[in-house]
């Protein structure tokens, strides 16, 4: 299931393109558009993580932040145009895990995105199931019918997003990114002979084929065609 975040801020213009952003890597998004809306929104929809801007409508964001402090635990990011180092203290020692400032890059803040939302998983135990295969997270452990499947780390990280993403198409730069961090560029074959290893080890007993080959995009996991 694809992380839920919680977008806080008045701009529209600017609101909708973080959500863009977010909404192509597989997030879903609900947005505030002040301080007291988001935190009804926080309390009903209990989200993942928060991207919250400091100056809102009525509440700011630093009380804003405050609050799901004193009810929550999920991580929060600001992402505002106040950018002395006053400001940034000020932001978290609020509550704030990290303070990001407009102008942003869309590339580092989804970064900055995922590795909080990382920091979060790795204190929970999160189990995903796809028909005979199983992915623990917190053992990082894959079973298939029982039988334990010994991957190395990045093969790992590659069962991770299509188990997390079943029946959705990856794309190679979509997979790069979370999983090396960066793209290789599209010549380089070095994701082909990581999929072809993890396929061996999931298909080593005979097993049905679960990762197909979307010709010119990328990869699914889904079910026997």
């Amino acid at each position: 299931m694809s992380s839920k975040i919680l977008l806080i801020d008045d701009d529209d213009r600017f609101a909708g393109l973080v959500k863009r952003a977010l909404l192509a890597e597989g997030y879903q998004v609900d947005i505030a558009e002040d301080g007291l809306s988001g935190l009804a929104q926080f309390t009903e929809n209990s989200p993942d993580l928060v991207v919250l801007d400091w100056i809102l409508p009525g509440m700011d964001g630093l009380e804003v932040c405050r609050r799901i402090r004193q009810v929550g635990t999920q991580p929060i990011l600001m992402l505002t145009g106040k950018e002395s180092t006053k400001d940034r203290v000020l932001g978290l020692d609020a509550g704030a895990d990290d303070y990001m400032v407009k102008p942003y890059e869309t590339e580092e803040l989804m970064a900055r995105i995922r590795a909080l939302l990382r920091r979060t998983q790795l204190d929970q135990s999160i189990i995903y199931t796809f028909g005979d295969l199983t992915l623990d997270t917190s053992t990082r452990q894959a079973l298939r019918n029982g039988r334990v499947i010994h991957l190395t780390a990045k093969e790992y990280d590659l069962l991770e997003i299509f188990i997390r993403n079943p029946r959705k198409v990856m794309t190679r730069e979509v997979i790069f990114d979370r999983v090396w961090g960066y793209d290789f560029g599209g010549e380089s074959n070095v994701l082909d002979v990581y999929i072809r290893y993890l396929r061996q080890k999931l298909e080593s007993n005979k097993e049905s084929k679960l990762i197909y080959t979307v010709r010119g995009v990328g990869y699914v996991l889904k079910e026997k065609e």
